[in-house]
């Protein structure tokens, strides 16, 4: 299963209308759209009652637009309705039938929508649950050792996580809700603490801090405890960096240009942050061994100045000072993997500003060649990296938000790609899931669209 979730400029409390944004002037949306963010693991909110909420239409088939060059296509997109302004999915089965279900967090009705897979390669009609004010990211993970999937949200404009407990038979518990800190942006679940119960960390954009929560088992959380980050705090990893088989807390901080790095003292307490500067805007990260030395690098994606940053583990947790790489206009999206089969991970962006995906193939010794660009439809969004031909080769999957496609460039061997071919699919695509949903063996393409309040399902053929 492969998931990309977008890292971007999300809620902003100054405004009481917020529409996902590619550029400080420039709305990605084409339509308007009231306020919104959404969805990537949990929101939280504490209830007593359930409500839920089922609305009809699987709907409309489209034809695909397509240019360019493919041996593998996808058929026309089966569209399904979701709340108000789906932002963020995840595509994980919900209700152990082996076959992925989507969930999808809906900024502008503070709701999370669970559409099962009714086989085929078809979804039922979206049950949806009620959760914190603007949710903003989304992750499905066991809370509580029941061997179900259960919802994390980050709820932006009350500044909450919610947690829905998988209820079992396909249905989900009401929310309970966790203060954070000020516009929780972005949310990982794992364990920090080594006692195999998932705990939650949040990055609060609001008052630049990160929140802890641990997990206290049966699926409950102790309060938070924060940790002062960087201006801006806007996407969070967390993974050992330094080798001692405990997970330490990477995040990218827009408002100051820096990333933090807070090392894991055990029982699920950090260090105070030790920061790194990187390029202008820090906006996506990502944290993977590119230069072979058993020590996980950092890899920023900058839209203030167009590049991407590098930085080198230094060993014991340090790292060196960011080399940078020029790329596109606005790189608002991250992904890393092999594309040349050389055994050495490469970098590719989605560049908002100009239309097109940089690819960086890795030199050696943590160093990348220049960028080639291969041109995308209009302000690409979210990129995914994955083989959808089956021919041991990444492809490039990408999420054209102002032209309401998703562009699929497939690998041409020796790290270049072909011309895009490209599928309609609904109103504003905002993130892009790659998951087989049809038990076929084959990659699909689900795509959450933002400002027509659906998701794009196209199957391989």
């Amino acid at each position: 299963m492969s998931i990309s979730i977008l890292n971007i400029q999300g809620y902003q409390s100054s405004t009481s209308s917020s529409t996902p944004t590619i550029t400080p002037s420039t709305s990605p949306s084409t339509t308007s759209s009231s306020s919104s963010t959404s969805t990537s693991s949990s929101t939280s909110t504490t209830t007593t009652t359930t409500t839920t909420r089922t609305s009809s239409t699987t709907a409309s088939i489209t034809t695909p637009m397509t240019t360019g060059v493919a041996s593998n296509s996808f058929l026309n997109q089966s569209t399904y309705s979701t709340g108000a302004s789906p932002f963020s999915v995840a595509v994980v089965d919900m209700n152990s039938d082996n076959q992925p279900d989507i969930i999808v967090a809906n900024a502008d009705d503070n709701t999370v929508s669970v559409l099962l897979n009714a086989g085929s390669g078809t979804f039922n009609v979206q049950t949806t649950y009620p959760v914190g004010s603007y949710p903003v990211s989304v992750t499905v993970v066991d809370v509580n050792s029941d061997n179900k999937s259960d919802i994390v949200v980050a709820n932006a404009a009350d500044g909450t996580v919610g947690v829905l407990l998988n209820a079992g038979s396909s249905t989900f518990n009401a929310q309970t809700t966790y203060p954070v800190g000020s516009i929780p942006q972005a949310v990982a679940v794992v364990d920090v603490d080594n006692d195999n119960k998932p705990d939650i960390i949040v990055a609060n954009t609001g008052n630049n801090t990160v929140s802890v929560l641990l997990n206290t088992g049966s699926g409950t959380f102790n309060a938070q405890t924060t940790y002062a980050v960087g201006g801006g705090p806007q996407a969070v990893a967390v993974v050992d960096m330094n080798s001692d088989n405990k997970l330490d807390i990477i995040v990218a901080n827009t408002g100051n240009n820096t990333v933090s790095v807070l090392l894991n003292t055990g029982s699920g307490t950090f260090n105070a942050q030790t920061t790194y500067a990187v390029g202008g805007g820090p906006q996506a990260v990502a944290v993977v061994d590119m230069n072979s030395d058993n020590k996980l690098d950092i890899i920023v994606a900058n839209t203030g100045n167009n590049t991407v940053s590098v930085l080198l583990n230094a060993g014991s947790g340090t790292f060196n000072a960011q080399i940078t790489y020029p790329v596109g206009s606005y790189p608002l999206s991250v992904a890393i993997a092999d594309v040349n089969s050389d055994n050495k991970p490469d970098i590719v962006v989605a560049n908002a500003g100009n239309n097109t995906v940089g690819v960086l193939l890795n030199a050696g010794s943590g160093t990348f060649n220049a960028q080639t660009t291969y041109p995308v439809g209009t302000n690409p969004y979210s990129v995914a990296v994955v083989d959808v031909n089956s021919d041991n080769k990444p492809d490039i999957v990408v999420a054209n938000v102002a032209d309401s496609t998703v562009g699929v460039l497939l690998n041409a061997g020796n790290g270049t790609f072909n011309v895009q071919t490209t599928y309609s699919v609904g109103t504003n695509p905002s993130s892009v899931a790659v998951v087989d949903v049809n038990s076929d063996n084959k990659p699909d393409i689900i795509a959450a669209n933002y400002s027509s309040n659906n998701v794009s399902v196209l199957l391989h053929c």
